[in-house]
């Protein structure tokens, strides 16, 4: 059950590395945001797309657990994503956003990713 946890997130933030690096607008749009200028883009390439794939790289790591980095590697993403859902809910605490997506959604996709990673290390 540990590896299929760990291949899901990684392959969560695969496919959230991917499409930042090829559609960086179109990740963002339906935050309400747009990426009108050079450098909007290559911050959403670097955050949402250099990050993205680098997790889904250090997850293939710690699956095959290359220089013992499981546990530390696992947890370590597992804190970000529970960071994430904790931004996110203050977020909801001070804005109040009233529909399920996308804030919602990610919240509980952040939430559960990294509590069940926490149970894979």
């Amino acid at each position: 059950m540990a590896t299929v946890v760990i291949i899901a997130v990684a392959v969560f933030f695969l496919g959230m590395g991917v499409y930042g690096l090829i559609a960086p607008a179109a990740l963002i749009r339906p935050f309400g945001m747009n990426a009108d200028s050079t450098e909007a883009r290559a911050e959403i390439r670097a955050v949402y797309g250099g990050f993205g794939v680098g997790i889904a790289v250090l997850l293939a790591l710690a699956l095959a657990d290359v220089g013992g980095i499981r546990r530390g590697a696992v947890v370590a993403v597992a804190v970000a994503l529970l960071g994430m859902a904790f931004g996110r809910l203050t977020a909801h605490v001070i804005e109040r956003p009233s529909a399920f997506y996308p804030s919602w959604l990610y919240f509980w996709v952040e939430l559960a990713g990294g509590g069940l990673l926490l149970t894979a290390g």
